[in-house]
């Protein structure tokens, strides 16, 4: 496969990743699916750092569709946009990185819940990981569920910026070779 291929099959894969870690950011501001834990402040503060939202969505959305067209221009396109590429791969890496980060704090502090009468984060700073014991979840009493929702929407934003992460880092490599190796192109006669 060319570079220039490479590029696009990129391009088109890190689209549908920016859109989950969007959708999955917005959700996590409504756990329980209530609107009155958002307007309360009762969220847990990883949702507020908007790492799917930002990092792997808006920092990744729009090196893909600079990728995605590297590809389209021809097999390779030209060196100057496989140059470019290098950069806009570096800033989606940046990114997915933070998006990854905050997913994983997120799913190690767990939710910000009401625990007998009290609001707080009851997992964090635990010896022990409220993800190895599924009994520990029904501490939080209010919003419903919330540990599931937690656990169900950071470990997709995990999933979802390890993947951005690789492809972004794989991209760089990719416009290394498209920018010192030229194009692939064949020669066609008509």
């Amino acid at each position: 496969m060319c570079t220039g291929k490479c590029s696009k099959f990129i391009g088109v894969t890190l689209y549908p990743l920016a859109l989950i870690s969007i959708i999955c950011n917005i959700i996590l501001f409504f756990p329980g699916w209530e609107v009155n834990y958002a307007r309360d402040g009762y969220i847990t503060e990883e949702v507020k750092y908007m790492g799917g939202l930002i990092g792997g969505g808006v920092m990744v959305l729009v090196p893909a569709i600079h990728i995605h067209l590297t590809g389209k221009e021809g097999c390779c396109a030209n060196r100057c946009g496989m140059f470019l590429s290098i950069a806009f791969a570096a800033v989606g890496v940046a990114g997915a990185l933070y998006s990854f980060c905050v997913a994983m704090v997120g799913l190690i502090n767990g939710p910000y819940c009401k625990v007998l009468l009290v609001w707080t984060t009851p997992f964090k700073d635990l010896k022990d990981s409220y993800l190895n014991d599924k009994n520990m979840w029904s501490w939080c009493t209010e919003p419903k569920n919330v540990v599931e929702f937690n656990v169900g929407l950071f470990s997709t934003l995990l999933v979802a910026s390890g993947l951005q992460l690789v492809l972004c880092a794989f991209q760089m490599i990719n416009g290394l070779f498209g920018c010192l190796c030229g194009t692939c192109k064949s020669k066609e006669t008509y």
